[in-house]
């Protein structure tokens, strides 16, 4: 029992140390808004039990502003991990430490106590929540890996996933939206953190 318990703080602590956040100092971290275009390629591609539909080819670089994994709802054996991501003033850390940012139940919120560091309409045009589809076992590890205050850049592509039972998940295709439907579903072939 106490091996047990022993190889559980060591593995735990371990998982704390792998994910603990990486501070920054003020300043923009990542200028460039993500770049979108129409599909090189619209076949579906097939993802075990799924059928993604490329909607738009996608790159961000961004900075984490929080990550969260899911193993039991409905998207999770599709898109285990979700990262809020903020580039422009949003990979800020003196934006960042004004606000209090969270992420539950596929959601990204942001609350602030008296004013907002930034006006509401830049903090919506420059961050997201992004559901990540690892496109191989490579891109899983490296996702995984990912920690709040990394630096990445993603590639892919943004797609609308269905099942034969009829489930279905689509991405936003804009960096203007919020609230239900607003986040992006992508189908991550690539990763590289700086």
């Amino acid at each position: 029992m106490a091996v047990a318990s022993i190889a559980l703080l060591a593995f735990g602590g371990g998982r704390w140390v792998l994910h603990r956040p990486i501070a920054h100092p003020a300043g923009v971290l990542v200028e460039a808004a993500p770049r979108q275009s129409e599909p090189g390629d619209r076949a579906v591609v097939r993802h075990g039990d799924y059928a993604l539909q490329p909607l738009a080819d996608f790159d961000i670089e961004a900075r984490v502003l929080s990550r969260e994994d899911y193993a039991f709802d409905a998207g999770a054996a599709l898109a285990p991990t979700d990262l809020a991501l903020g580039w422009g003033r949003m990979s800020d850390s003196e934006v960042l430490d004004a606000l209090e940012i969270e992420q539950s139940v596929r959601f990204f919120t942001y609350r602030w106590r008296a004013d907002p560091p930034i006006p509401p309409a830049e903090i919506v045009r420059s961050a997201t929540n992004l559901h990540a589809i690892p496109a191989d076992p490579a891109v899983a590890r490296s996702l995984d890996a990912i920690r709040v205050g990394d630096v990445v850049e993603l590639r892919g592509r943004l797609v609308e996933a269905s099942r034969a039972d009829g489930w279905r998940w689509r991405s936003s295709l804009s960096r203007e939206d919020s609230g239900a439907g607003a986040c992006e579903l992508m189908l991550v072939e690539s990763i590289d953190r700086r």
